[in-house]
């Protein structure tokens, strides 16, 4: 497992959280997260350690009279909802320091372990101009060396269409679930309404939004020459402290437009810098916003 993607005492950590949707979804195990641990015709998959809050029921007593720690036993449940993140891999995303793409990959690592010490079915899906191929992972927390070994793999190139995007998981993926967007959202068009086009057909939406300080707020002044990272496209102008005061201002009214979407359609979005740590994410907006519990 690289150290530069996600460390062991993080893992440590993520092992309280569980995913959170606040959709019941119709026949699916899910909706509000109820327990996972008891009941008959489970079938056993994995242990985790015991943690505040827990079912004192699915402690495995054994196991403690040897060891002298509170185990939990894991078990299957099906059908169960589909988790899956969609991770910007355009070109767009390999800016910042760290770069947003870095940044991103670090988030869906944490987010996929979280589901899989739950034991969620996690598909990480990226995405260009249009789907790229995908990957899934099941069965416990011993699979998430394969899932970060999929997204230490993946490359941010190529330009970004959210409106084919949409489409093409809409066709791909009928069966509705949490849906988990990890992305810039810089695109030709804007994204407000493929991603409404996603939480209309019944997906629950997770956005989170990952910019670089620059995006924000552009440090440079004077005449400058700007290329489009994905199109190559150039622009002339002549940037000083006016310009960059309304170029904040927009910035930050366009990540209030997804932040109010998500919202009315029923989701979540949580903006953060690549300067905040993953770990500050995940146990601060994440938190706050109820994505993860």
């Amino acid at each position: 497992m690289p150290e530069s993607l996600i460390d062991r005492h993080f893992l440590e950590k993520l092992e309280r959280l569980t995913l959170h949707w606040q959709k019941s979804f119709p026949g699916l195990v899910g909706g509000h997260n109820p327990s996972r641990f008891s009941g008959s015709g489970q079938e056993f998959l994995d242990h985790r350690h015991f943690h505040h809050g827990d079912d004192l029921r699915a402690v495995n007593w054994r196991a403690y009279l040897r060891l002298e720690k509170l185990i939990l036993k894991m078990f299957s449940v099906e059908p169960r909802i589909p988790v899956r993140i969609l991770i910007d891999s355009s070109s767009s995303m390999r800016t910042g320091n760290p770069s947003k793409f870095d940044h991103a990959r670090r988030l869906a690592a944490a987010l996929c372990y979280v589901g899989l010490v739950r034991l969620e079915t996690m598909m990480i899906q990226p995405f260009r101009e249009s789907l790229a191929d995908s990957s899934v992972f099941a069965g416990g927390r011993h699979r998430f060396a394969p899932a970060v070994d999929f997204l230490t793999r993946l490359t941010a190139e190529g330009r970004t269409n959210f409106m084919r995007v949409a489409r093409e998981f809409i066709n791909e993926y009928p069966q509705r679930g949490l849906l988990i967007v990890l992305s810039d959202f810089l695109d030709d068009e804007e994204c407000e309404k493929p991603l409404q086009y996603l939480a209309d057909f019944g997906h629950e939406l997770l956005l989170i939004h990952v910019f670089a300080e620059e995006d924000r707020t552009p440090p440079w002044k004077g005449e400058l020459e700007l290329e489009d990272s994905e199109t190559g496209s150039r622009l002339h102008l002549d940037f000083d402290e006016e310009a960059r005061d309304s170029y904040t201002i927009a910035f930050d009214a366009y990540a209030l437009k997804l932040r109010q979407m998500a919202l009315r359609k029923g989701g979540r979005f949580v903006s953060v810098p690549t300067s905040m740590p993953v770990e500050a994410v995940v146990f601060g907006p994440l938190i706050d916003s109820h994505g993860v519990e």
